[in-house]
Order: structure tokens, then sequence, then C-alpha cells
């Protein structure tokens, strides 16, 4: 189609106007902007295109008009060709679960996700339980460690289910001051985290931590870390006391000759 042919953008309507709106090469469509039958309808089947240049989106944002109707800003913000800083501003009118969707779609700038993210976590004091849970299961990594800080039974259990939960997320929670027993409690009896090396060093550093935890897990640590958590002001004192035991233990078991290894000295039955 030529520049000769913006007329027929300007006027088709129907199946011409799909048609058109399938067919015509992006740098061409500037003309079907002015089409009085481009409705909400028509221009969310032309945004689902991935072809279309920024200018292009750009003129489209500049048509106030079109941008009352959801399904288009959520296009809008959706798309990967739409200046960074109308992004920025659409997604601060996007729903939840499509805030959820945009945080966990391929290709999404990292601080365009964040935002989303941020906005995420914003919202969540005043989200219901059952949403909550919905969240924990399915949300990226930061929802998830939020979900999982605030320490409801029901999102622990779900947001240490979620796959896209990563070990830094766990380790950021284990890092808060004032953590609810319960997501302690649950984490240190996770099959996947619980198992975790800096998790468990992370799990003895944490205040609400039980003694059965510090007790389980000592055993499978280093004599150098248990060094590092056993020095003042690290861990209460009464937890030190078993470090300082395990080891002790440690260093008397590494200097007990074995039986095995006992070699006897040629010269002690040599005769005099």
């Amino acid at each position: 189609m030529s520049a000769a042919d913006a007329p027929k953008l300007q006027a088709a309507t129907g199946d011409e106007l799909v048609r058109l709106i399938h067919e015509v090469p992006p740098e061409q469509l500037f003309p079907i902007l002015d089409n009085p039958a481009l409705d909400e309808t028509s221009l969310a089947l032309l945004l689902r295109r991935k072809d279309l240049p920024a200018d292009f989106l750009s003129e489209v944002l500049k048509r106030r008009h079109f941008l009352k109707n959801y399904l288009v800003r959520r296009l809008l913000a959706f798309h990967p060709h739409t200046p960074r800083n109308d992004t920025l501003r659409l997604i601060r009118e996007l729903y939840l679960m499509d805030l959820i969707q945009f945080a966990i779609s391929p290709g999404v700038l990292p601080d365009l996700k964040r935002k989303a993210e941020d906005q995420v976590i914003a919202k969540m004091p005043q989200l219901p339980l059952g949403q909550k849970i919905s969240l924990a299961r399915r949300s990226p990594a930061r929802i998830a460690g939020a979900l999982l800080a605030e320490g409801q039974p029901m999102v622990v259990k779900a947001a240490l289910s979620n796959a896209n939960l990563t070990e830094a997320q766990v380790l950021r929670v284990l890092a808060k001051d004032k953590l609810a027993p319960i997501v302690t409690q649950s984490i240190s009896q996770h099959d996947k985290w619980s198992h975790m090396y800096n998790v468990r060093l992370a799990l003895l550093r944490q205040p609400s931590a039980t003694l059965a935890t510090v007790l389980a897990f000592l055993p499978e640590l280093t004599v150098a870390d248990l060094r590092a958590l056993a020095a003042p002001g690290i861990l209460p004192e009464n937890l030190r006391h078993y470090l300082q035991a395990e080891i002790h233990r440690r260093l008397q078991k590494s200097e007990s000759p074995s039986d095995d290894c006992t070699i006897d000295d040629p010269d002690t039955n040599a005769p005099k």
C-alpha cells in the first residue's frame, strides 16, 4: 500500500478495516488513526501487532479518547515498543493480576519489572487472604518473598512452593530482625530450602529459630562457620554454648588417632 492509499485507511469499515489492520506494513498505518470507524475493539486488534514502531504507539498515546479504555491501556503497557516513560505511567493503572503478568512477561526491562513488583508489594496489606495465597503460588520471586515474610501460615506454605522463589529471596527474608516463628519453622522443615547450606546458616542467625532447629543443623556446618557463629555478639549466649561444644567435639574427634592408623615404632622392640 502506498501513500496514495491513505484515504482507504481513513475510510475503511467492517471486514475491510480488519483486513487492513492485519496486512498494512507498520510504517504505513498512521492514517488509520484518523479513521472514525477505529474504535477500542479494532484498535485493540491493531495493538496486538508486535511490529508496531514506537512512533506509531506514541501517536496512539496522544489520542486521549482511546486511553479511556482499560484494554487499550493494558495493550500499550505490554507492547514491547511503547516508549519507556509511557510504559512507566501505564503500569501504574494496571489491575493487580495484570501487574503480576507484566512482571513475569519475557523481555520486560528489569527496571520496569521492578516498578510493577513494587506496586504489587505496596497493595499487599489490603489484599484478602485468598488473593494472597493465589499470588504466593505464582508471583515473581520478590513478591513471593514479601508474602513469605508476612508470616500468614497458608501464605507461607504457598510461597515456599512457588517455583519462582529463589534462594536469594529466602535469605533476604531470614535476614529480617522481626520474623514470625512460623516462617523460620516452615523453612527449616521444607524439603527444598532446609537442605541449602546458606539457608541453614541464615536459619541459625535468625532470632526466631528454635533450639531444635539450631541443634539439628549444627552437625552439618563446617568448623570455620561454627567458629564465626560462635563469635561474641552473633548469637545469644545460650546458643553459643552449643556451638562451642560442637566445635570442641569436632576438634577432639579430629585429634583422636584411630586404631587403624596405629603404627609400631620399629626401634621400640629392637634388641638392646
